[in-house]
C-alpha cells in the first residue's frame, strides 16, 4: 500500500487537465479570479509599507510581480512572501470550510511568484493542473483531523500544498518531490497564538510558507534529501503538528473528489467563523429594530466560532483584532448592512455608538463534537420588553451549498482591484476576467501576474 507521501507525488505528477472534470475547472477560474482579486486588495492594506520595507532587504531586484504594486518586481521568494501576505492579510480569501485552510493563499502567491521566474512558459492548464494537485494536498491534510487547530493549518498544510504544486510546474521527478515535501516538514511553523492575539503575523505566517514552498523545491532540485516520512513519520507533520487524525481519509477518493470544488468564497473581508453571524444580523436588519430597545444579542454557533471569533470588542483594537470580532464584525452588519473592505480604520474603532452595542453581543458554543465544523448557527435576540427573536443558518453563504452568483462574484473582485490599485481599475478588472475565463488557451501565464500588478491593462 502506498504511503501518503507517495500517494500525492504520483497523484501530482500523472494527473492531466483533460481528465479533470468540468466542474473542477470552473472551480479553479474562479478561485484563481478570486485570489488574485483579494492579493491586489492587500497592496492598499494599512501595514503593507511596514512589510515592504522589511522585504526590501532581502531583493531589490528580481522578475517576480507583486499584485497591485505597480513595477514593482523583485526576486520569486520576496513575491512569494508579499503577495501571500496580500491575498490573506484582509481576511478575503477562500476557505475550505471542512479542512479549516485558506488553501489559496499560500498557494497561488507560491505558484505565480515560481512562473514568474521559471525560464519556461508554463500554460494555463498546466497552472490548473497545479493548483488542484496542491489542493488536495493542502486541503486534504486538513479534512483528516479530528482535533481542534493548535497550529495555523492555512499555513502550515498550506505550504505543503504549494510545494506539491511548484513540483508539478518543475517536472520533479518522484524522489525530488518527496525531498521537497521533506524541506516543507522542516519549514512548518506558524501558530494559533497569532489568531488569539489578533496579531498582523497572522498573515505573515502564510507569506513565510509561500517563500518556504519555494525554497523547500529549489534545495530539492538541487539533490538535497529532505526527511523522507515527512506526514507519517514519528516526527512528521501528523505527530507533532495535529492531536488526532483519520489518516485514510487522505486516501479515500483521492483523483475522484477534487477539493477545489469544495472550497468556499468569503463575502465578507473577516474571519470565515463571522460570516454565518454577520449574514444573520443582516437579517435581523431588515426587521427594523430598534437599537435602544435591544437588551441583547447571542450567536449560538459550534465551538470552532467561538473559539475563532468571540473576543471582545476594545476602543484600542487593531485591524486584525477587529477582523476577528464578531461584537465588531457584527455591530457594522446590523447597523451598516455589510462589512467592507473599508471598514476597519481607527475612525470605526474610536466610535462609541459602535463599542457599546457591540457589549451587547454575546458568543457562545453549542456544544458540538465535531472541531471543525461552522454551522448551524442561530442569534436570539432578547428585547427589553421579554420578547425573543430568533434566525438560524444552516449554511454558509459562499459555500458551495450556498454559493455567491457569478454577478456577486465579479462584484466582489472588482471591488478588491479597484480597493487595491486606489483608484478605478475596469480595465485592468476586464482584462484579468478574459485571461482567467480563458484559461485553458492561455500559453503563458505570466501574463496574470504581470495584469496583477497593472502592468498591462
Amino acid at each position: 500500500m502506498k504511503d501518503i507521501v507517495e500517494a500525492y507525488t504520483v497523484h501530482a505528477l500523472t494527473s492531466e487537465y483533460e481528465h479533470l472534470p468540468k466542474s473542477t475547472c470552473e472551480s479553479v477560474k474562479t478561485f484563481l479570479l478570486d485570489t488574485i482579486g483579494v492579493g491586489i486588495a492587500g497592496a492598499n492594506n494599512s501595514l503593507i509599507l511596514q512589510i515592504r520595507r522589511s522585504a526590501s532587504k532581502w531583493s531589490r531586484i528580481g522578475d517576480a510581480n507583486v499584485w497591485g504594486q505597480g513595477s514593482l518586481k523583485v526576486n520569486a521568494l520576496t513575491a512569494a512572501f508579499l503577495n501571500g501576505f496580500q491575498i490573506h492579510c484582509q481576511e478575503y480569501d477562500c476557505v475550505h470550510e471542512p479542512a479549516v485552510v485558506h488553501p489559496m493563499a499560500t498557494i497561488l502567491s507560491a505558484l505565480m511568484a515560481d512562473v514568474d521566474q521559471l525560464p519556461y512558459p508554463i500554460s494555463g492548464c498546466e497552472l490548473a493542473v497545479a493548483i488542484v494537485v496542491a489542493v488536495d494536498l493542502a486541503a486534504g491534510i486538513g479534512v483528516c483531523v479530528e482535533s481542534p487547530l493548535k497550529f495555523f493549518r492555512p499555513a502550515n498544510a498550506g505550504l505543503f500544498g504549494a510545494v506539491l504544486g511548484i513540483s508539478r510546474l518543475r517536472k520533479f521527478n518522484e524522489e525530488q518531490v518527496r525531498n521537497a515535501l521533506g524541506y516543507a516538514l522542516s519549514f512548518n511553523a506558524g501558530t494559533m497564538q497569532a489568531h488569539i492575539e489578533g496579531k498582523p503575523a497572522l498573515p505573515i505566517q502564510i507569506a513565510n510558507a509561500s517563500r518556504n514552498a519555494i525554497t523547500a523545491c529549489d534545495l530539492a532540485e538541487s539533490g538535497l534529501e529532505g526527511p523522507q516520512d515527512s506526514l507519517e513519520g514519528k516526527f512528521g507533520y501528523f505527530a507533532l503538528f495535529e492531536d488526532k487524525a483519520n489518516l485514510s481519509v487522505m486516501l479515500d477518493n483521492l483523483g475522484v473528489i477534487w477539493r477545489i470544488t469544495e472550497v468556499s468564497h468569503k463575502p465578507f473581508p473577516t474571519g470565515r467563523a463571522a460570516h454565518g453571524g454577520i449574514v444573520l444580523m443582516q437579517e435581523l436588519r431588515g426587521m427594523k429594530l430598534e437599537r435602544n430597545d435591544i437588551e441583547k444579542i447571542t450567536l449560538v454557533a459550534p465551538p470552532l466560532i467561538q473559539r475563532l471569533v468571540g473576543r471582545p470588542i476594545k476602543k484600542d483594537m487593531s485591524a486584525s483584532y477587529a477582523r476577528l470580532c464578531f461584537q465588531y464584525t457584527g455591530t457594522l452588519a446590523f447597523f451598516y448592512g455589510t462589512v467592507g473592505l473599508s471598514d476597519f480604520e481607527d475612525e470605526k474603532f474610536r466610535n462609541s455608538e459602535i463599542l457599546e452595542f457591540g457589549k451587547k453581543i454575546n458568543v457562545v458554543s453549542d456544544g458540538t463534537k465535531n472541531p471543525s465544523t461552522f454551522t448551524p448557527q442561530i442569534t436570539i435576540v432578547s428585547l427589553k420588553n421579554g420578547r425573543k427573536i430568533e434566525v438560524r443558518i444552516e449554511n454558509l453563504y459562499g459555500s458551495p451549498n450556498n454559493p455567491m452568483s457569478k454577478e456577486e462574484q465579479f462584484k466582489k473582485f472588482r471591488k478588491c482591484v479597484d480597493f487595491g490599485f486606489g483608484r478605478p481599475s475596469e480595465k485592468t478588472a476586464n482584462k484579468i476576467i478574459e485571461v482567467v475565463d480563458k484559461l485553458d488557451e492561455i500559453k503563458n501565464v505570466k501574463i496574470l501576474s504581470q495584469l496583477a500588478n497593472g502592468l498591462e491593462a
